[in-house]
């Protein structure tokens, strides 16, 4: 169908569907331009946050990047999610290392023969140097992913993140079967897998580093020789930029840029960790996104 925001400078094509991850089925849409796009997209979101949060990026994209954007919900999630989150067996790995590859393949499949670029927002790019399958995969942009542990966080906000850890919320999982996320004030529920490993990738030295080479793949993202764009947030309190450039680390010693993203450039209050892709932040978008070449 034809997207009739009144904010949109070209028609944009958006198109619902639903394709294979391993033996599960993911809903995603594709954010089509009016003409042959110059790139294709897939955007791999953060935790706990849906595909639907990031349609204002992927119509901007579409119509003023001349870009095709594919935004989707991890398994047992959002519009993904099948059963009530108790019954699932999922885990986070299973949604970087499964589910973001499945992404990637199902954009070739309807935008083959031109550059595709990975945006990765928290989540999404922290485990993306242990993947495979990256042969064309022209850029990666991480925007707000790191590899961040609980004593990064500033105060108040560790305060929080201590209690989400170590309080009430690990017994409230394991009585209950899933993270009750709109009850502890999180946002969204998640399967116990994704939140137990979630923690134990918070709360460890190296985070998911000392499970690679056993339980997860090595690194190898240098090998690929894929330029990373680094962005990390001034004001967020979730994955400080000093986790953001740890992450970069893990993707080695290719072509890498690095910037922090300082909400008073732009105009804006506050960003955070979520800030950077809601509708008020487009002032920043460019500076995410360069024209494709």
């Amino acid at each position: 169908m034809l997207d009739s925001n009144a904010d949109q400078t070209a028609a944009v094509r958006e198109q619902e569907l639903r394709f294979p991850s391993g033996d599960t089925v993911l809903a995603g849409r594709i954010y089509h331009p009016a003409g042959q796009p110059r790139a294709a997209v897939v955007l791999n979101g953060a935790t706990g946050v849906p595909q639907r949060y990031y349609r204002h990026f992927a119509r901007w994209l579409a119509s003023e990047r001349q870009m095709a954007c594919l935004t989707y919900d991890y398994r047992d999630f959002g519009a993904s999610a099948q059963d009530h989150p108790r019954r699932s067996d999922a885990t986070m790995a299973d949604w970087a290392l499964a589910d973001q590859p499945a992404a990637r393949d199902e954009m070739r499949r309807h935008h083959a023969g031109v550059p595709l670029w990975i945006i990765g927002h928290s989540l999404g790019a922290m485990l993306m140097p242990l993947q495979d399958g990256l042969k064309d995969v022209a850029r990666m942009i991480v925007v707000a992913g790191g590899l961040v542990h609980h004593h990064d966080h500033p105060w108040p906000y560790r305060a929080l993140a201590l209690a989400f850890w170590f309080g009430h919320v690990p017994p409230l999982v394991r009585a209950l079967g899933y993270l009750p996320g709109r009850a502890v004030g999180f946002g969204a529920d998640l399967p116990a897998g994704v939140y137990r490993q979630w923690r134990r990738w918070c709360t460890a030295s190296g985070s998911y580093l000392p499970e690679t080479g056993r339980s997860l793949p090595l690194p190898r993202w240098q090998e690929t020789g894929i330029p990373v764009h680094l962005f990390a947030v001034a004001d967020d309190s979730m994955v400080p930029p000093a986790a953001v450039w740890r992450l970069g680390e893990v993707f080695g010693t290719g072509p890498q840029q690095r910037k922090t993203l300082e909400p008073q450039e732009y105009g804006l209050k506050a960003l955070g960790h979520l800030g950077a892709f809601a509708r008020g932040s487009a002032a920043l978008w460019p500076q995410l996104v360069p024209q494709p070449a």
